[in-house]
């Protein structure tokens, strides 16, 4: 899909906003924070009361929401006013396995009208509106390549399965990376498993993609040698979080890989804080206790070892082992990366 001059434009506008937002609003408050007394190693309940008196902060706050909006305003236009729907002749997806909980149909998660599962167009609106989520920098989804080439073991694997793998995105760098391997991608959006399939067909993947729940697959036990997912920890309720390890405990072969690519906390108690908020900000409500809470130990709980997070640069790095995250005066996420093995 090419959007016509107009709205062009306006996703143009939503993008330079939400790099200003980024790079310019952010560190005005952040120099603000810092004259302000504001210490890096404060509780998060200091550094909120400092944080909501400065100047700068309705501004920060104030864009953040709207300019998202915006964006979704601005993409479902330019989805609207396509020549031709995209999804003319799409392939249906498979039986669905799975019924969506109320958590997830809910909230419009990403403040995305109807969320992603709602209806055909709106899978192609998620697909248009994640590039401008990732500030334009992820077109060719350089930033899933990077997860695939550095954040995964360099082993041979029999099968893959990407979990929570919305249009695909995550799903095609894994094909790439391991052709030799069964790769299935899980997703509880009927719309995005279609689209899916769609556009892995389109680039000459073959890909097997279902409708299923990340925390009850329905796959046999003990099939996969890897198990990944990316941004989806963050998108399940804390409460909930335990049966998505357990399944994907379940799911690995013995000696099989687990990676989870998410956010972490930094330790730097302003850009916490700002993720937190974001939490709230951007209708994401698992993202604030997910950050707060010991995935690692969930996982062990779950009968994995070898458990580890990493930091994840995604401006061309990827995994940063036992590197901590570089100095960087823009907003960005915390990417980071859960590691897990099965033990033989």
């Amino acid at each position: 899909m090419k959007p016509g001059l107009e709205d062009q434009a306006a996703l143009d506008f939503v993008l330079s906003l939400r790099r200003r937002w980024a790079d310019t609003v952010y560190p005005h408050l952040r120099t603000q924070f810092d004259a302000a007394g504001g210490s890096p190693a404060a509780g998060m309940a200091e550094t909120a009361e400092i944080a909501h008196a400065l100047p700068a902060y309705g501004w920060f706050a104030w864009l953040e929401r709207g300019s998202q909006k915006m964006l979704w305003r601005a993409v479902e236009d330019a989805v609207a006013h396509a020549p031709s729907p995209e999804s003319a002749g799409r392939e249906p997806a498979p039986p669905g396995q799975a019924a969506l909980p109320d958590w997830y149909t809910d909230w419009d998660i990403h403040l995305q009208p109807g969320g992603v599962w709602s209806s055909t167009a709106a899978s192609l609106v998620y697909e248009l509106g994640a590039k401008l989520v990732m500030m334009g920098d992820n077109d060719d989804y350089r930033f899933h390549h990077l997860f695939a080439e550095t954040a995964l073991p360099r082993r041979s694997y029999r099968r893959i399965v990407d979990l929570g793998c919305g249009f695909g995105k995550s799903t095609w760098p894994l094909k790439q990376a391991f052709p030799d391997a069964e790769v299935t991608g899980v997703d509880l959006s009927t719309p995005c498993v279609e689209l899916a399939a769609e556009r892995s067909s389109e680039r000459g993947l073959p890909i097997r993609f279902i409708q299923a729940d990340a925390c009850a697959t329905g796959l046999p036990a003990g099939a996969f040698d890897l198990v990944t997912s990316t941004m989806l920890v963050h998108e399940v309720p804390y409460t909930v979080l335990p049966s998505l390890f357990a399944e994907a405990a379940r799911l690995l072969a013995p000696g099989g890989a687990l990676a989870f690519l998410d956010f972490q906390r930094t330790g730097d108690a302003f850009r916490d804080l700002a993720m937190a908020e974001h939490s709230v900000r951007n209708n994401e409500p698992f993202m604030a206790p997910m950050l707060a809470g010991d995935l690692a130990g969930m996982a062990q709980d779950a009968g994995l070892h070898e458990v580890r997070w990493t930091a994840f640069d995604e401006r061309g790095a990827g995994d940063l082992g036992q590197r901590r995250w570089p100095a960087r005066p823009e907003w960005h996420f915390p990417w980071a990366v859960l590691h897990a093995e099965k033990p033989l």
